[in-house]
């Protein structure tokens, strides 16, 4: 057969009957008709099955319709965990339009910036920050309409700023709207904003594609049942809360909200709702292992949690499997979707100690299994690292998981997918298992004396002292080395210890030149979602007092 000929590229078109965009909101639509009776949303004294759910999100895009929001549109939303957050993730996208989940913790500069930058054309805003967002809206120059929720959970301070609460919005809408799939599955979905340390916040734009299979692969790669019981502890802003509004609706499982990270209100609500997963940064992890005990009386039932973090220090992972908690252990960026690698378990590692347990779970593991590329690469050559577990390069992916791209920024967007891959900013190791381990963030290596000093060692072996509650470390300049280790500790309420305990405690784990020179006592400065700011730390250091560690460079 001649090689030109390819029969089955041959009259074999896609048509309508054999090919759909992928989307997730297909989701809602299949759990609706299928589970109409299901409970969808648990929120307070609120109770909504799919049927109601769908109902709701489809009110809600009809009556954002009728408001002129259409494709190439931005609705912004400024909300907690609540049941009007996870309708805005499938009614938003239902119109064409593109939902930006805003980071309620940021400042006013911040999210006007990103109101501006995204283009909103409205604003959805819970009470509780209608502050910051009148600041912010007093900085456009140009009007925004708002929506108001005023959520009953709520019993705080906070100001109506719209003509219109969501209540009386979505009931003037159509719960037999007929929404369109989208024209194509690269079509925008979603804007989220990074963290914008270093200047301001890059807009990470997702497709629908890219949501409709990490909506599935958390299911997959989690081994999720269906009908799973999901406590929102994660922000749903944060990368669309890793895409599980979206896996929740493939899952037809319940969402049960809240507000606030509680340790108290998390096991209640665990205990009460008979809850089976939840997801979070390492500190919410750590919160609930070093509460009271008490807290947990009652919790008769298996528990799987995930932790997300570039690495999660061993002894919280230890502490989690004390308490009795699955911990599955994956890692990623705003970039790829929220998680996109996973430390897939091995059974053979249940006969190892729990200290070698969390020192293979705390590894950040292999790709999503919807994720096609993951590798460490020398970011100069762009060659892969030897898999010795030594040699450091750059974790980067490739994928149907990874983002568009930043909006209205070619070059930020360029420089990303420079060499056919995206380039994460974070330096690994490649095991000889396969498996990938963070050493650090490429702006957090501490570089001592020529010496490479990796800020997440020293801050594991700090954190397995019995009075810390949080570590962080990074460099501090020096006339002499060029750059030292400095530790900022965050102890345990009640706890007491020295810096030369700390000290001391670091010398029996770490090579002399890596014990830190400089420790801080107080609270650790943190991300709205649990990520340690290391630029303030790195300010706070310049000041830091020095210990004599003279002997440890001998």
């Amino acid at each position: 057969m001649s090689a030109a000929v390819n029969p089955y590229e041959t009259d074999l078109e896609r048509n309508r009957a054999n090919y759909a965009p992928l989307t997730p909101l297909s989701f809602i639509e299949r759990a609706a008709y299928v589970y109409p009776q299901r409970l969808a949303v648990v929120h307070g004294t609120r109770r909504y099955t799919w049927a109601e759910s769908y109902a709701r999100c489809r009110r809600l895009a009809s009556a954002l319709a009728r408001r002129g929001i259409g494709a190439g549109d931005t609705v912004a939303v400024m909300l907690s965990n609540t049941p009007e957050m996870l309708e805005c993730h499938f009614g938003v996208p239902m119109t064409g339009a593109v939902l930006n989940t805003l980071n309620t913790r940021l400042d006013a500069e911040a999210i006007a910036f990103m109101l501006d930058h995204g283009e909103a054309r409205l604003l959805i805003l819970d009470r509780e920050f209608s502050e910051t967002a009148t600041r912010a809206l007093a900085q456009l120059k140009r009007a925004l309409t708002v929506i108001d929720v005023d959520d009953p959970e709520y019993a705080g301070t906070g100001a109506r700023l719209g003509g219109c609460d969501y209540e009386s919005f979505i009931a003037a809408g159509d719960p037999a709207y007929e929404w369109r799939m989208p024209a194509d599955e690269w079509n925008a979905i979603s804007l989220n904003y990074t963290s914008g340390t270093t200047g301001n916040p890059k807009g990470v734009v997702y497709h629908h594609r890219g949501a409709y299979l990490n909506g599935v692969g958390n299911i997959l790669t989690w081994g999720m049942p269906q009908h799973a019981v999901y406590l929102w502890t994660l922000p749903m802003f944060h990368c669309n809360g890793w895409c599980f509004p979206w896996t929740m609706a493939a899952n037809a499982g319940t969402s049960v909200c809240l507000r606030k990270v509680d340790a108290a209100a998390i096991f209640r609500l665990i205990r009460e709702h008979r809850v089976t997963h939840y997801c979070g940064a390492p500190i919410v992890h750590a919160t609930l292992v070093n509460a009271d005990p008490k807290l947990r009386e009652g919790i008769d039932h298996k528990v799987w949690a995930m932790v997300a973090g570039a690495a999660p220090p061993a002894a919280m992972i230890e502490g989690m499997e004390r308490i009795g908690f699955d911990l599955t252990h994956a890692y990623g960026l705003t970039e790829t979707y929220g998680p996109a690698t996973v430390c897939a378990k091995h059974d053979e590692w249940r006969e190892l100690d729990i200290i070698n347990r969390a020192e293979r779970n705390g590894r950040q593991g292999v790709r999503y299994i919807v994720e096609e590329g993951l590798t460490v690469l020398d970011p100069q050559t762009m060659e892969p690292v030897p898999r010795d577990g030594r040699t450091m390069g750059e974790i980067m992916f490739s994928g149907n998981i990874t983002m568009k791209g930043y909006l209205k920024n070619a070059k930020a967007t360029q420089e990303a997918f420079a060499g056919g891959w995206f380039h994460s900013g974070d330096l690994a190791v490649m095991q000889p298992d396969g498996y990938i381990k963070i050493k650090d963030r490429s702006k957090d290596i501490i570089i001592s004396g020529g010496e490479n000093i990796s800020s997440l060692e020293v801050e594991d072996v700090i954190y397995r002292h019995p009075a810390v509650l949080a570590a962080a470390v990074v460099a501090r300049p020096d006339p002499k080395w060029g750059e030292t280790p400095c530790a900022f500790v965050e102890l345990k309420p009640g706890a007491q210890v020295s810096e030369q305990e700390i000290v001391e405690h670091c010398r029996g784990s770490l090579a002399r030149f890596k014990v830190p020179r400089h420790v801080v006592f107080g609270p650790i400065p943190k991300t709205s979602t649990g990520k340690i700011q290391k630029f303030a730390l790195r300010q706070q250091a310049l000041s830091a007092p020095e210990i004599d560690t003279s002997k440890d460079r001998t």
